[in-house]
């Protein structure tokens, strides 16, 4: 496998600290990027060297999750890499640095292109945002097998560019099938559930390519299992997070009353990060989740009861069919229910 390298945009970083006159400086990775933290420190130390560097490591779940509260405010930047920013307001300035990935597309997109039906004419395109600057290249290498290539701009997201929490910017592609250029399978789940297309991952960390179809199935057998459990509860848990960009209060106001109508006991839960242990001490049967929309998914084989989404618990109480199943996402400033 070869070995892939970001670019941390040093320059950028150091303009940014002798632009603010910064003094402390917070760097921020998702986990994936956190082997990188040390070099990345002592290369900006290199150029600035009166800054005081502090790596944060704590877990970081994306551009919602953000470090500027951290060290009792006596940070004068963040510099949050690997996420594209939010519109959320911050107590202190933040840096966003893609970390741009060398990674080749070329070879993932055309494997792709081999898993493509024979009848499909248009092609959706999409990615993250560490492959977003090789979107014009994604673009021609597929035109150049003779499809239509369409992309688009979302909510908060750049053209084509999807996050593990939004995917806006697939919603109106009118498309045969889609080609996601990323290595998360939870991107290309989403992607499938709001387009009830074929989605093909093209993942430049391999070169490969996959149809994600049995990850979708699988996906889908365990929420029916979930839903049908949590469809025998009497008490719900309605987690809230307190990270800026994942708090969704006035949704859970909503589902505490929604689930009051309907004759079962609700309790409101804030936590900072969201564990198993933290749910240990309360009596409660099912958990709705309106913070991350990946931890009912992704984290779902960890709880010992069931948590489930707000459009989920839709389904419990009957309120929307299995049929209209939909994908969690958090839009910023958008009524979803």
């Amino acid at each position: 496998m070869p070995v892939i390298e970001y670019d941390y945009k040093i320059g950028q970083i150091k303009s940014e600290i002798e632009r603010l006159d910064a003094k402390n400086v917070i760097l921020q990775f998702p986990e994936g990027l956190k082997t990188d933290a040390i070099d990345v420190s002592n290369r900006i130390q290199e150029v600035v060297p009166y800054v005081n560097v502090i790596i944060d490591a704590d877990a970081c779940f994306g551009a919602c999750d953000l470090a500027d509260n951290k060290v009792n405010h006596h940070v004068d930047l963040v510099v949050h890499f690997a996420h594209t920013p939010l519109p959320i307001k911050t107590d202190c300035p933040v840096l966003f640095i893609e970390a741009s990935s060398s990674s080749d597309v070329t070879s993932p997109i055309e494997d792709a292109i081999g898993n493509l039906d024979e009848s499909t004419n248009t092609v959706g395109l999409i990615t993250t945002a560490q492959h977003i600057h090789k979107l014009d290249q994604m673009k021609e290498i597929i035109e150049a097998h003779g499809y239509d290539v369409k992309v688009d701009s979302g909510n908060g997201t750049s053209v084509a560019q999807v996050l593990g929490c939004n995917f806006t910017s697939i919603k109106n592609l009118d498309v045969d099938e889609i080609v996601y250029v990323g290595s998360g399978d939870f991107h290309a789940l989403g992607v499938r559930l709001f387009t009830k297309k074929k989605v093909i991952l093209a993942d430049p960390f391999t070169g490969k390519s996959r149809d994600i179809e049995e990850f979708y199935d699988r996906i889908l057998r365990i929420r029916f299992a979930r839903i049908t459990k949590a469809k025998k509860a009497k008490s719900f848990g309605i987690v809230i997070s307190s990270k800026k960009g994942q708090l969704r209060f006035d949704l859970a106001i909503r589902l505490k009353e929604l689930i009051k109508e309907h004759g079962f006991e609700a309790q409101i839960l804030n936590m900072d990060f969201v564990s198993p242990d933290r749910m240990l001490p309360f009596d409660l049967d099912a958990y709705v989740m309106t913070a991350c929309p990946r931890i009912a998914i992704d984290d779902s084989a960890m709880y010992k009861k069931p948590v489930i989404t707000p459009q989920e618990l839709q389904i419990v109480l009957g309120l929307r069919n299995w049929d209209d199943y939909l994908m969690d996402e958090i839009i910023i400033h958008d009524q979803q229910l």
